[in-house]
């Protein structure tokens, strides 16, 4: 096989298997939530975080919260029934939107990678995400932006 052959069959397949995790994930629940902002604080119905299928329900391990105030979304992490992690999906390095893989957030300009916590496992970011203060009260996550 020659070379150009070669280029366009390898293209054709890195494609396909994009468009078919696409499609997959398009499948599941969605983790993206357009939350309301009360005073200072964003409120989430702990109900989001839980998905029903079956009998036994599951919980989603984070989402991802967007509001027409907000520069950028924050993303909330579910450790247990009783702790979670808000955090600005800002790199610290240059300020571009941040990507969720599962427990680890990463820039797509720079590489830089930070931990559930919002610690930088990877530069070349030095600085942590900013946290904002979680509380539970109602059914209802209270994320302070002060």
């Amino acid at each position: 096989m020659n070379r150009r052959k070669f280029i366009i069959k390898s293209c054709i397949g890195c494609m396909s298997t994009g468009l078919v995790f696409s499609l997959l994930e398009s499948c599941g629940t969605s983790k993206v939530l357009e939350a309301s902002i009360s005073g200072s604080d964003i409120i989430v119905p702990l109900k989001n975080f839980v998905d029903k299928n079956g009998d036994q329900p599951t919980f989603k391990n984070y989402l991802i919260i967007h509001n027409d105030i907000l520069q950028y979304p924050v993303c909330v992490y579910r450790f247990d029934e009783n702790t979670y992690q808000a955090l600005l999906m800002k790199c610290t390095h240059q300020g571009t939107e941040l990507q969720v893989f599962g427990d680890r957030l990463q820039c797509p300009a720079h590489g830089s990678a930070f931990n559930s916590q919002g610690k930088v496992e990877n530069g070349p970011a030095s600085n942590p995400l900013r946290a904002f203060p979680v509380t539970i009260s109602n059914n209802q996550l209270k994320i302070s932006l002060k």
